[in-house]
């Protein structure tokens, strides 16, 4: 009995068996894959967040639509998308990491980016446009930005193009609304950008006062772009053929464009490129005159916001101590404001804010790059410095205040000749600390567009893509000037302090 029972089992797992392969045998031939998709939301029609925070645009139906007709090709393959939103300079350098496995961003297909990336088959046909104020007359082609005042995001083929026009004073943004804001705000000629996203801006935002010069600058197209050698080429190319002969990318083309799509090639001469081999050494020491240039102006950002954070915020201490309380309640709404806020959003409110409420008032005003970063930086630090001071005074033992008073000393000479210089002792260290935070700070400045240390190296970043040595570079860089900075306190305070 026992015997028989067993070979039942037996007969029973092998039966068992045969079901499970045969059920799950395409369960386990179809192979399930995240694939990591990087855009930058801030380019519409082509990639940008709706309503609910939701990616949409042309780039990401199109993708969408390329993965499933690459399931349809090859039917042991299911693709799950997984959207990582990054900057336009960023991208690159994270397909060079392998940090993603594409990258659908409107990225012109050129030799240079070739050569780091591959890209797919072109996707879309655009150019280069000229935005100018509406009431410009003067500008009407290439040629005639000579010596002007451009704006482009950094990283493109429009700020690539912006560089070659003699005398232009070109100004790099993060993104192209930060771009056309510039425009708007009057403190800029003309932006730099692709045609049917300036044109999409001009149309939906609120950018009536900037028209679009017809005649395109250039003729480009746009790929999807990989990792060298990604096991992922093929499949996209093949999911764009096939989305392109089904009738799929004109329905795409038509809902965002309303428009007859145009016909794009099966390739380029250059989309494959060999990845050149230059060493990191050469890399580091070509950028250093570059990077230098920045130290320079970084300096001179923190030096000169300092110096007058230091007065705002000295008075600030003092009247957060005053005994009338309406003084004292507005120095400590300043200090908790500032203190309360990001940096970088004081940065945006003060340069792009300010103005942009001005022109709704009917005045103009604007500020020069260095100017805003100055005032920024200055108001930020002076909250922080009131608090150390304000703090240094109390620290000074009362029983001083009141000798002093006895003496027959003003209010003014007793914070003069005998609080201040003992609270200034204790204060050092502090203001060091403070003094080394603003100059990291100053690289917030280059989301304005200013070409500091960081601005620079982002700069270099965007024409050779070799983002680990030249960040390490600046990381190199601001950790020698901060510990120069803090050998100099070190030494101010034992000089203050004798023993």
């Amino acid at each position: 009995m026992n015997h028989q029972k067993r070979w039942w089992m037996t007969i029973s797992v092998i039966i068992c068996l045969v079901v499970s392969l045969l059920v799950g045998g395409k369960a386990f031939s179809s192979q399930e894959r995240v694939l990591k998709i990087a855009t930058d939301s801030t380019f519409p029609p082509f990639e940008f967040q709706g309503n609910g925070s939701q990616l949409q645009g042309f780039s990401i139906d199109l993708m969408q639509a390329v993965l499933m007709a690459s399931e349809a090709i090859n039917d042991n393959i299911n693709l799950k998308l997984q959207w990582q939103t990054l900057p336009f300079d960023g991208i690159i350098p994270a397909l060079q990491a392998k940090s993603i496995d594409a990258a659908i961003s409107s990225i012109t297909i050129t030799p240079e980016r070739a050569k780091t990336v591959d890209f797919s088959r072109p996707y879309f046909k655009a150019g280069l446009a000229i935005a100018v104020a509406k009431n410009n007359q003067d500008i009407q082609d290439i040629k005639t930005l000579e010596n002007k005042n451009i704006a482009v995001q950094i990283g493109t083929t429009g700020a690539q193009l912006a560089k070659k026009i003699p005398g232009a004073k070109v100004r790099s943004f993060d993104s192209t609304p930060l771009a056309l804001q510039e425009l708007k705000n009057g403190n800029v000629d003309a932006v730099i950008n692709d045609a049917p996203v300036t044109l999409y801006a001009i149309n939906t935002g609120n950018l009536q006062n900037i028209k679009i010069i017809k005649t395109l600058i250039t003729e480009e197209f746009y790929g999807i772009a990989t990792p060298k050698k990604s096991p992922y080429l093929d499949l996209i190319n093949q999911g764009i053929s096939k989305i392109l002969e089904n009738g799929k990318y004109q329905q795409i083309y038509d809902k965002w464009f309303k428009d007859i799509s145009p016909t794009l090639p099966e390739t380029l001469p250059f989309i494959q490129e060999k990845t050149p081999n230059t060493s990191a050494v050469i890399v580091i020491l070509s950028s250093l005159p570059s990077l230098f240039q920045g130290v320079l102006v970084t300096l001179k950002l923190a030096l000169i916001s300092i110096f007058f954070g230091l007065i705002t915020g000295s008075l600030i201490g003092i009247f957060r101590l005053s005994a009338i309380k309406p003084v004292g309640l507005l120095a400590r709404i300043y200090i908790d404001f500032f203190r309360g806020t990001p940096l970088l959003v004081q940065l945006f409110m003060i340069y792009f804010g300010i103005p942009a409420i001005c022109q709704q008032l009917n005045f103009t005003l604007s500020f020069n790059p260095l100017l805003a970063g100055i005032i920024a930086l200055t108001l930020n630090s002076a909250a922080y410095i009131g608090e150390i001071v304000r703090a240094g005074i109390q620290s000074i033992d009362k029983g001083q205040t009141e000798a002093a008073k006895s003496l027959g000393l003003h209010p003014i000479q007793i914070m003069q000749y005998i609080i201040f210089p003992q609270a200034l002792r204790r204060m050092i260290p502090p203001l060091g600390n403070e003094f080394i935070s603003l100059l990291k700070d100053t690289s917030l400045v280059a989301v304005i567009g200013y070409e500091e240390l960081f601005r620079k190296g982002q700069l270099i970043v965007a024409d050779n893509y070799r983002a680990f040595e030249i960040y390490a570079s600046i990381a190199v860089i601001y950790l020698f000037l901060t510990i120069i900075f803090s050998q100099l306190f070190s030494k101010l305070e034992k000089w203050m302090n004798p023993v």
